[in-house]
């Protein structure tokens, strides 16, 4: 029988609540986990993020995120390098071991050049990372965010560059709504075996309402997320189930109304 005690809220989907909000609303529900954001945690700082974590008995799947290497000049990119090691510590600090990584989008339509900045940049951030104790989690996203957010956009992709490195230092993280389309997804997920370090559920809608922010609560669209669950799971990942979704709809309700209905969906879809 399914159970809550995998699931966590990825901070994304109670887009208007802040930390403090988002750890009470965990509480309150009984969701033992939770994805941060660092935009979020800034609102608050580290410090007071990790005490209402800690004082809440929760756990940190992840943090989201680092990533966005490819940039138009070796200073920009040694700037967000920085930026990363920055992430890296704020992992550690917060209690998780996985930093989300969405690698970013090319400067100039050099798109192969961009995928190139990707893999050195992650080559630079491997020996910190591992300093610290957390592995690096590889997120392609859709191709339609390729011009603006990733331009690592399949399993196959994320795959090449995390085998250059030990399971424990790279890794790849698995998000239905960006990877359900894909006709090798699960050769590719039998391929990141022993190296999937995060699954995301939700639910692609149809007619897709928007890009980005049109994503549905499980069972509300046409990805079959048991079935990609259970592959996931054969290829040995045992971890958290981050509930991530980017809708302003969802957004505008309740939040504990949007935990209460996504604890009810998980159990049934997921």
């Amino acid at each position: 029988m399914q159970t809550i005690d995998r699931l966590s809220l990825n901070q994304i989907t109670t887009g208007k609540w802040n930390v403090r909000e988002a750890v009470e609303g965990c509480v309150k529900a009984d969701i033992p986990w939770i994805s941060l954001w660092r935009h979020k945690v800034d609102e608050i700082g580290l410090n007071e993020t990790k005490r209402l974590i800690q004082d809440a008995g929760l756990k940190v799947s992840s943090l989201c995120r680092g990533g966005m290497f490819p940039a138009a000049t070796l200073a920009e990119r040694q700037k967000r390098l920085d930026d990363n090691k920055r992430a890296v510590e704020e992992a550690a600090e917060l209690g998780t071991d996985v930093l989300v990584l969405v690698s970013g989008p090319s400067p100039d339509k050099d798109i192969d050049s961009a995928r190139q900045m990707v893999a050195e940049g992650i080559e630079k951030l491997v020996p910190f990372a591992e300093e610290y104790g957390i592995k690096l989690g590889i997120e392609p996203l859709h191709p339609m965010y390729a011009a603006e957010r990733c331009v690592i956009v399949t399993m196959a992709e994320a795959n090449a560059i995390a085998e250059c490195y030990a399971p424990q230092q790279v890794g790849v993280v698995v998000d239905v709504f960006h990877v359900w389309w894909d006709h090798d997804l699960f050769h590719q997920i039998r391929r990141a075996s022993g190296r999937i370090l995060g699954f995301h559920v939700s639910d692609w809608i149809v007619p897709t309402p928007d890009l980005l922010m049109g994503r549905g609560m499980m069972g509300d669209g046409v990805i079959d997320i048991y079935k990609i669950r259970t592959a996931v799971e054969q290829a040995g990942y045992q971890g958290p189930i981050e509930v991530e979704i980017f809708n302003e709809e969802i957004w505008n309700r309740p939040g504990d109304e949007v935990l209460d209905e996504m604890k009810q969906r998980y159990l049934i879809h997921v």
